[in-house]
């Protein structure tokens, strides 16, 4: 060694640093050289006289730029700080730092303590100042070094990406073939599962709802087994980012698209740290080549999931969101006639919550009174009759179209299993052939071979059994009679099987908004109905008033109380109420406190007896009177002995108390009956006397 670069006894005294470092983990496993050359920086430190070498390596793989934590480099400063190096040896000033920050602060502490810095050029001393400038210029180097490099990479990548050459990655079902670009993958299990997740979205038109039948259905869906080159795929149960994924790229609209997110760098304890994968609006994307390759869906459909999409998120004023259940048909299709918002749903009352539709919005946001308010259950019946009468003239072509939409549910719920089948049976041969290549000898590697070919195998017969309980189920299951649904069309819309989803579904079909309003002055709830076709339509519909509500008795059983109330019992007039028919305001049966109830809200007169000043009696009460039964009082009625009325039918007998005193009706009430019997005087018996 020369003796400029001669180290004094108290640095060698400390231990020497070697830092290893490399930027990606491609690198640390493709670049061994570099790798191994860095790792020769041990027999450097030994050839300057150090004792004491420790290898700092925790960093393979880790970038430089200062985006990065590097705690083997936080290790290096810290023994810096305690006085305990002697030297920090690198490769290249590229390996300690790419940005000043880091660079410069190692050079501080370093002349602080007299500590060295040795690359393969020399040994350096910080507290000399033309070695500081070295070293700085080196650093500003490495630094420039790196944004020119990424500089360079970015715009051949970018100009690449216009020509829609550059192979980036690419969403399941779909592969870059080396001659004639990006295509579809050969699989077809693969594509099936993409064209059944855009096919079940046309029909219900929500994310989740996707999931939830798919999930029924047990599809599986690929998930990639190899990070991220693609290649082999793992089938699991289908996840809702499953769906989203494949419903939010444009790459299944067979549009090109490069630079559809952006990264943000933010300071995060005095480090700048960079997040990747925001997304990005349409119109800014840096790359989009319609047409660039094949598709499993338009252009235009793809914008009409994304408007859909959103609505359903966000609820925007310019769309309704799709039909997610509950009791109010009209939810999230009512627009406010007065302020343009959409009307919310509310749900008040016990037991069967009613629905309520209200333009609350100005309220909440604006602290304003509410537009108007008017419950959900009139203006429903009132559109669904709107409804059936529009599709009433082609019920017979809807009935032919759902019943080949049935024939091809059926077909794909039986292609997805078939399939499925078809992938565990490839599965179990592959695993068949990779054991009998195994040599039997190997038990180590042949028993664990032996274990997944009995997976496989287990797997292909839970999938017979899946195909042959299908297959059964079809055959067992009745064919819908849909052409006669077709002839009953209120029939088919209050079907137990057809749920509230299924009712909103279709009237988003045919209905593209209904703008609400309330006429004060004639207490009507005015509904516009615009269709899809370009048509408008108005219905009114009755508000009820304060008080008014469904729940209020029948005029048929008020007019029934009115009639037998001062004639008849509480329970009397109940008992008559239920054999009629007759339910109450919430479609209970009568009891005798429910009629006394009715009766105080209604102020009805209470039942009077004949003991309490009244002419008429009950059935029980002229059988009493008369000293007989029931049963001898109904036979007088009936034979037309005793007269008697009755307030309505299947009411009890009303029976003045002056008829009982007719001689008639005592004559015959005291009558005994007795068998007849005919005495012939000529008749022979049966039985001798002898």
């Amino acid at each position: 060694m020369a003796n400029s670069e001669l180290l004094p006894a108290t640095v060698l005294r400390r231990k020497a640093v070697v830092y290893v470092r490399q930027s990606t983990q491609t690198q640390v496993q493709m670049n061994l050289e570099s790798q191994r050359r860095q790792y020769d920086l041990v027999q450097e430190a030994r050839r300057r006289g150090f004792s004491q070498i420790e290898v700092i390596d925790d960093d393979l793989g880790r970038s430089a730029s200062g985006m990065v934590a590097r705690p083997g480099f936080d290790r290096l400063v810290a023994w810096l700080c305690a006085g305990e190096v002697g030297a920090v040896l690198c490769f290249d000033a590229s390996r300690l730092a790419r940005n000043g920050r880091d660079w410069h602060h190692l050079l501080e502490l370093c002349g602080l303590v007299e500590a060295r810095v040795i690359d393969l050029d020399g040994v350096y001393d910080p507290c000399r100042p033309n070695d500081r400038l070295l070293l700085g210029m080196k650093g500003s180097i490495s630094e420039f070094e790196l944004g020119v490099l990424r500089t360079r990479m970015f715009e051949a990548a970018r100009a690449k990406a216009h020509r829609g050459e550059l192979r980036i990655s690419v969403p399941v079902g779909y592969i870059w073939h080396r001659e004639v670009g990006l295509g579809f993958d050969p699989d077809v299990r693969l594509q099936e599962a993409v064209h059944l997740i855009f096919e079940r979205f046309r029909k219900l038109g929500s994310a989740r709802q996707v999931l939830l039948s798919l999930a029924a259905d047990g599809v599986h869906f690929p998930r990639p087994s190899d990070g991220k080159k693609m290649v082999s795929f793992d089938w699991t149960p289908i996840r809702y980012r499953n769906v989203i994924s494949v419903l939010k790229n444009p790459f299944y609209a067979g549009v090109y698209v490069y630079g559809k997110s952006e990264k943000r760098t933010t300071l995060v304890e005095g480090r700048l740290r960079k997040s990747y994968g925001h997304g990005k609006p349409v119109e800014t994307w840096d790359v989009v080549i319609k047409d660039h390759h094949e598709a499993y869906i338009g252009w235009a459909e793809f914008e009409r999931n994304q408007k859909l999409l959103a609505i359903n998120a966000y609820g925007r004023v310019d769309g309704a969101k799709s039909g997610r259940g509950g009791r109010a048909l009209l939810s999230g299709m009512l627009c406010c006639g007065r302020c343009g918002r959409r009307l919310t749903v509310a749900y008040v009352g016990r037991g069967i919550r009613q629905a309520v539709y209200r333009c609350d919005r100005p309220n909440t946001q604006l602290g304003q009174p509410r537009c108007f308010t008017f419950g959900g259950r009139r203006p429903d019946e009132a559109i669904t009759r709107e409804l059936l009468r529009a599709v009433e003239p082609l019920a017979i072509e809807a009935a032919l179209q759902a019943e080949r939409r049935h024939m091809e549910v059926q077909a794909e719920q039986w292609r997805i299993v078939e399939l499925d089948l078809q992938q565990a049976r490839y599965e179990a041969s592959l695993a068949e052939r990779r054991y009998a290549a195994c040599d039997p000898d190997h038990r180590l590697i042949a028993s664990q071979l032996e274990k997944n070919w009995e997976a496989a195998l287990e797997r292909v017969r839970r999938c017979e059994q899946r195909l042959a309980a299908f297959d059964q189920e079809q055959d067992a299951a009745p064919t819908p009679d849909l052409r006669g649904l077709a002839e009953d069309l209120q029939g088919a819309w209050n079907a137990p099987g057809v749920t509230m989803r299924s009712r909103q579904q279709l009237l988003r079909t045919l209905v593209k908004d209904i703008v609400a309003d309330v006429d004060d002055a004639t207490r009507e709830v005015v509904l516009t109905i615009h269709w899809r076709g370009g048509q408008h339509s108005q219905v009114r519909v009755i508000k009820p008033r304060s008080g008014e509500h469904g729940c209020r008795t029948p005029d048929e059983a008020l007019a029934v109380i009115r009639s037998m109330a001062g004639k008849w019992s509480d329970e009397h007039i109940a008992a008559s109420l239920n054999r009629m028919g007759l339910p109450t305001g919430q479609g209970k049966t009568w009891t005798a406190l429910r009629v006394a109830s009715t009766r105080k809200v209604h102020d009805i007169r209470a039942y009077r007896s004949a003991h309490k000043d009244s002419d008429w009696l009950t059935m029980s009460e002229a059988a009493k009177r008369l000293g007989v039964n029931n049963h001898r009082i109904r036979r007088l009625i009936k034979d037309g002995l005793l007269p008697a009325e009755q307030v309505v039918p299947c009411a009890p007998y009303q029976i003045r108390a002056g008829d009982l005193l007719d001689p008639k009706v005592i004559d015959a009430a005291g009558r005994t009956d007795r068998p007849c019997r005919a005495d012939d005087e000529k008749q022979i018996s049966m039985f001798s006397t002898t």
